[in-house]
């Protein structure tokens, strides 16, 4: 089933970079919405209609560009924002200012964005922060890519919703409104210049926190023998040989003259002729032929637990002028050479470089090791690199090395 993750960004410049590095994913563009207020006039706007029309960018600056280019830009007049540009299937819902949902909303932005799939509370927070100069851009998507899409989108400085509305219920806030005056282009740099700076004798907390992986054993039950004894009776068959006796009687005929001992057998006499057979025998004796003993053997075995563990890294990128440092873009080009000169035959892309020269940047921007010359940085940074990349830091320590050496100059 399509998912849609959303974003906000600060400004459009940001969504734009977000778009492209979308398309350049292999994202489509029926795949890819934008919804930015138009209050400072970077877009051509036609005074006579609320529907979307065709618009154009400021050619002298080239803004828009890529949306524009990519996805095709509309614009229109919003009841409670003003003018907007919009992009992509979200551009078909906001453009007729009715939304079909039930409820409480009926029309706007608020009522687009319901349609979309937004809960109500949340589109009505989304569309306060678009009449404020947000920009919303949202992806719809599988599962399979659902994740890539959040990384890129979050890759750019998004705007904590919940966080913006509490700061801004702190003001008197109580809700978004259809009829609310629109943002001048003046309010939105004036809102934009609020939470990007940090007021006098505030102080902002990041807290740290890095997992441990503990292993631990337990005792389960993986199974055993069960070990049952019981009779059977087999038929079985042996050969014996039985002697067996018969009396035979045979009478002949004879005539010959009786002899003396004839005559004196001449007498009564009894003559008894026993028959004997002889009949099987049968006994049984028990015999023990195997015996089954039962018993547990026990070993141990090593075992390698192989898990992942997460980490909050701040990174402190300065951008005010007194601290002598530039914005990791303005070195972006010399780190490329860098790695064409050093890297371009070793496997891996740019892209994959890239982190460690950022993480080179940020070790020579962090005030606590301005002191700090390789040597004796160079265990720290490992440790703190390897939480997040292990078994890597042999590969990339050469250019997380130069990265440091070319922002601190030495």
């Amino acid at each position: 089933m399509p998912k849609t993750t959303m974003a906000l960004y600060e400004d459009f410049e940001t969504a734009q970079d977000v778009v492209q590095e979308l398309i350049d994913a292999g994202f489509s563009r029926d795949q890819i919405s934008l919804i930015a207020n138009n209050a400072e006039g970077k877009f051509t706007l036609n005074p006579d209609t609320a529907d979307m029309d065709d618009v154009s960018a400021d050619e002298g600056a080239g803004f828009g560009a890529v949306v524009g280019g990519l996805l095709g830009l509309g614009a229109a007049l919003i009841p409670g924002i003003g003018p907007i540009v919009a992009a992509g299937p979200i551009a078909a819902l906001v453009s007729t200012g009715i939304g079909a949902a039930a409820g409480a909303v009926t029309g706007g932005l608020v009522a687009g964005l319901v349609d979309f799939g937004v809960p109500e509370d949340e589109a009505a927070s989304y569309a306060e922060a678009i009449r404020r100069g947000g920009t919303l851009v949202s992806v719809t998507t599988d599962d399979a890519t659902l994740a890539r899409a959040q990384e890129i989108m979050n890759r750019h400085h998004t705007i904590d919703l919940d966080e913006r509305v509490s700061k801004w219920q702190e003001s008197g806030w109580q809700g978004h409104e259809l009829d609310a005056k629109p943002y001048t282009a003046e309010e939105i740099h004036q809102e934009r210049e609020q939470f990007r700076t940090m007021p006098a004798g505030e102080e902002a907390k990041f807290n740290v926190v890095e997992e441990e992986l503990q292993v631990g054993k337990r005792e389960v039950e993986k199974g055993g023998v069960r070990v049952r004894s019981y009779v059977t009776e087999t038929p079985v068959q042996e050969q014996v040989t039985l002697r067996q006796e018969h009396v035979r009687v045979d009478r002949h005929p004879v005539d010959r003259p009786a002899s003396s001992s004839d005559i004196n057998a001449f007498r009564e006499g009894v003559m008894e002729v026993t028959e004997h057979v002889e009949e099987p025998v049968v006994s049984k004796t028990a015999r023990v032929v195997e015996e089954v003993v039962v018993g547990k053997d026990v070993n141990q075995r090593t075992e390698t637990v192989s898990d992942s563990v997460r980490r909050t890294y701040v990174e402190i990128e300065n951008t005010g002028a007194s601290t002598g440092y530039q914005p990791f873009e303005s070195y972006d080009q010399k780190f490329h050479t860098h790695y064409l000169s050093n890297f371009a035959n070793s496997g891996y892309t740019y892209e994959d470089y890239s982190p460690a020269y950022r993480y080179g940047y940020s070790l020579a921007t962090d005030k606590r090791y301005h002191d700090y010359d390789w040597t004796r940085l160079e265990s720290e940074a490992r440790r703190t690199w390897e939480v997040d990349h292990p078994n890597t830091w042999d590969r990339f320590k050469d250019a997380i090395r130069d990265a440091w050496y070319a922002v601190t100059g030495r």
